[in-house]
């Protein structure tokens, strides 16, 4: 059936979602470019040879169409499916320094932030919006990909 031009034109809404996940990891702070004295320098405790741990909060904010069947953005269930195999079954209860994705980089908190978005990067059923990783009560950071912000706009 054509429509006219006074018909307005029915637009999906579109929401964002946030879902949180904790998890129990240790690491050190620890780069191969710096000696011993230069590492404590910059890392201070959290250089600690023998490492320390955090109670992790990691928030995923996803952002899609809302469905008209569902009323949902995507279905939490799958959310969590995906969330549980690629996330809380690697980062539980291990030392962050012994994955292959901190082989090359310390395993900053700025740097898991990264490596949780390339994780849910690959979710399929909604586009992903960004990451939230809180440490510590003090502490959180927050990544929604590259290009984000240009460092331009942040001098």
């Amino acid at each position: 059936m054509p429509t006219d031009a006074l018909t307005p034109v029915k637009k999906t809404p579109i929401a964002s979602l946030s879902r949180r996940y904790h998890f129990s990891a240790s690491h050190r702070l620890h780069s191969e470019q710096y000696d011993e004295g230069r590492n404590r320098e910059v890392f201070g405790k959290c250089n600690n040879p023998h490492g320390h741990g955090h109670n992790y909060v990691v928030q995923i904010t996803l952002k899609g169409p809302v469905d008209a069947v569902t009323g949902m953005v995507c279905n939490l269930g799958d959310l969590d499916a995906f969330a549980r195999t690629n996330l809380l079954e690697r980062f539980d209860h291990t030392n962050l320094n012994t994955l292959d994705c901190f082989a090359e980089r310390v395993s900053t908190t700025e740097n898991l932030a990264i490596e949780v978005h390339t994780i849910f990067e690959s979710f399929p059923f909604a586009r992903l919006a960004g990451v939230h990783v809180e440490e510590t009560s003090n502490n959180s950071f927050d990544y929604a990909g590259e290009g984000s912000t240009p460092l331009e706009s942040m001098r």
